[in-house]
């Protein structure tokens, strides 16, 4: 999945991802670090149930892309995103 909704932008008392502590199927969650949706810092400790695994893409938003400044680009997100889903697949189905 890239990036979830976790609550509306703003409002992270709005949790939207109470249904992943019970997800039964491996489930991957691409997620910018800074995006307005769950960022990195809101959800370092989230219960997720141990079929999840989230994971941080550098400087990322909602849409994965980095800001300029920050020396990462759209381009590299999307690179490193395909390689951890196909790593994440691979994972699943060996």
């Amino acid at each position: 999945m890239l990036g979830f909704p976790f609550h509306p932008p703003g409002k992270p008392e709005n949790d939207k991802g109470e249904h992943l502590t019970a997800v039964e199927k491996p489930l991957l969650i691409l997620q910018g670090e800074r995006d307005t949706f769950g960022n990195q810092t809101e959800l370092t400790d989230y219960p997720l149930s141990a079929s999840c695994r989230l994971s941080f893409l550098p400087d990322g938003d909602h849409s994965l892309k980095p800001r300029k400044a920050s020396g990462h680009t759209e381009e590299g997100n999307r690179q490193l995103a395909a390689e951890q889903l196909s790593s994440f697949i691979k994972g699943v189905y060996s």
